[in-house]
């Protein structure tokens, strides 16, 4: 027998699209906004709907243009959010055949030519229908130049044309367009409404299947109601009468949840031959080893999530055997575990994707974590080395503390300033004996002023209050001390040191305190720079550090550790007392009481 069009077969998508805003699953907030808006007449001349494939971007769109054009069973209604479905227009527009709502693919006609096409046809009223309406899927697509080319018809369109636009990528659409359009964002579906719709379309298909196998395919959907439908047409065809979890898992090429819990319980306890063996009995049984590493992922990310916020546990996806089992583990798991394995899992999926045989790649990820869930935690290694037999105590200073983490280990104390020559000298100020009682009071004003510079320490801070970094540097690397007095800086230049930095630093000082300074240059005598003696007070902490009984067992036991900061325990203390957070005392609140 000839199949024709009427008893064709038509696939799940199709047949149970929404055809009006009741139908529309997870969608509440824009259903609302646009039934206000049509009920106040106040319908916009351009709409945008985003959001993920197979929210009903597209569907919306027409939805809106039925209820736009909607003229009731007896030809006489208005604009309407409840589209009748049997006029017309609504019977036109839902079979793709109506000649005043024009749809257009921007992934396939990008051009400014295809936008040409539009903006000739908008200055002529629709021919049947109350509003011509312009559908645009995907129209981030569109070039720039036919962006341009629509802007103008966009912002001042006729009274009778309305555009509907629809994107996946709403970042990609110009600002120039979206602020000429409503935006509505689709959510992606909620777990349980999507179960919810799943359940209604197998009972009015009359199949038989599942809760845990509508969970799974909500699951995969991944809040798409397009995929989660079409997938559901395929598990009933797969079940062929009653459809099982068991079913459905070896249709999407799953692995048995239970079994992933199974091999992490096993990578856990740092069980590589069970791992293994566990592992490649789920792929002798048609297990994709990439999908096992994924669900791998997606647990311990699920049980890091459930360790912080417990009622995540209650996702209606998750079965019950599958909750208990995860809430045991975010109980027993530290974060650090739960972060190191997830960590490896990216890599391992990385590599297990580029791999000429994934089995194999997969088997080397799942020995190498099993290693790695045998490591001991760096406070109980650290504990194993403090109570293990020291060499002779250290010498005196420093005060390192030592800590590890993920084979890098840490010693920590407060980076030394250095110690500034200073002379610390002050001057006299010149003599006011012949100059009268006018130059005393000039000089005696030139002596308070650089008294506030009593030594060299207080010209470097003013020269870095003052933000000049370039002459900061060249300070700090180039003059060698001799000698120092408010007003007055000998100095023996170091080798790098700029041949005009004494003739900088005395017009910088002069600006900056409105006296003059006289700085000289000598050809030796100098003191060590302030960046030497800051080095040097480094490697003497370092040393120090290094030479900590403590630093010495980690470094034994990590030869490729460093030490990456030092922090004497003074330092440490001011530290603590800085980010300390002020206590706050109680007020009495007159009005407490009433």
């Amino acid at each position: 027998m000839t199949e024709t069009p009427e008893t064709a077969y038509q696939v799940l998508a199709r047949k149970y699209r929404p055809e009006t805003f009741a139908d529309l699953v997870g969608q509440e907030a824009m259903v609302r906004t646009l039934k206000n808006a049509f009920a106040a007449d106040r319908i916009a001349q351009a709409f945008i709907m985003t959001g993920i494939r197979g929210t009903g971007k597209t569907t919306t769109a027409r939805i809106i243009a039925k209820g736009i054009n909607c003229i009731g069973p007896d030809g006489t209604g208005g604009p309407t959010t409840e589209p009748c479905g049997v006029c017309e227009h609504c019977q036109a527009i839902m079979e793709g055949r109506h000649v005043d709502v024009m749809e257009m693919d921007a992934a396939s006609r990008t051009g400014v030519n295809d936008i040409r096409e539009i903006i000739d046809s908008v200055r002529y009223r629709a021919a049947s229908a109350r509003y011509k309406i312009y559908i645009i899927d995907e129209v981030h697509m569109l070039s720039t130049s036919a962006f341009n080319a629509l802007l103008k018809t966009l912002e001042e369109p006729p009274a009778h044309v309305k555009f509907i636009f629809a994107t996946t990528e709403i970042r990609k659409v110009p600002v120039t367009v979206l602020s000429r359009c409503q935006r509505f964002d689709l959510r992606r579906i909620e777990p349980e409404d999507q179960i919810a719709l799943l359940r209604r379309i197998a009972d009015a298909e009359h199949a038989e299947i599942a809760d845990d196998a509508l969970a799974l395919i909500t699951r995969a959907a991944e809040g798409s109601a397009r995929d989660a439908t079409s997938l559901l047409d395929q598990a009933i065809s797969h079940g062929a009468g009653e459809t099982t979890a068991e079913q459905v898992r070896a249709m999407l090429g799953l692995a048995d949840r239970g079994r992933v819990l199974d091999l992490l319980d096993l990578i856990l306890k740092g069980d590589a031959a069970g791992a293994l063996t566990e592992l490649s009995s789920q792929y002798a049984e048609g297990a994709d080893p990439l999908a096992v590493l994924r669900d791998l992922a997606e647990i311990t990310h699920w049980v890091s999530v459930v360790k912080i916020t417990p009622d995540a546990a209650e996702d209606p996806t998750v079965s019950p055997d599958e909750r208990a089992r995860g809430q045991v583990m975010a109980e027993a798991l530290p974060m650090r575990v739960l972060s190191r394995m997830w960590q490896m899992l990216l890599k391992a999926l990385e590599e297990v994707s580029a791999a000429p045989n994934a089995m194999m790649a997969a088997e080397m990820a799942v020995i190498r974590m099993t290693h790695v869930a045998d490591l001991p935690a760096p406070e109980e290694l650290l504990r194993k080395l403090r109570d293990s037999p020291q060499p002779p105590a250290s010498p005196p200073g420093g005060g390192a503390h030592a800590g590890s983490a993920n084979g890098a280990t840490t010693a920590t104390a407060a980076r030394a300033t250095g110690a500034m020559p200073t002379s610390g000298a002050s001057m006299s100020g010149p003599s006011g004996g012949r100059g009268g009682a006018q130059q005393t009071a000039l000089a005696q004003d030139a002596e308070m002023a650089l008294s506030r510079y009593p030594t060299f320490h207080h010209v470097v801070e003013l020269i870095r209050t003052n933000r000049d970094g370039k002459l900061l540097i060249e300070v700090e690397t180039g003059v060698r001390l001799v000698s120092y007095q408010p007003g007055r800086i000998e100095f023996e230049p170091a080798p790098n040191a700029a041949r005009d930095l004494a003739q900088q630093l005395g017009q910088r000082l002069q600006s900056w305190t409105g006296n003059r300074w006289a700085v000289t240059v000598v050809n030796e005598g100098g003191s060590p720079t302030i960046a030497e003696d800051r080095d040097a007070a480094e490697d003497a902490l370092r040393a120090t550090a290094t030479d900590h009984p403590m630093v010495q067992a980690v470094l034994a036991k990590f030869p490729k550790a460093k030490i990456i900061d030092i922090r004497t325990p003074e330092q440490i203390a001011a530290n603590a007392e800085v980010e300390a957070l002020p206590e706050v005392e109680d007020e009495w609140d007159p009005f407490e009481d009433g």
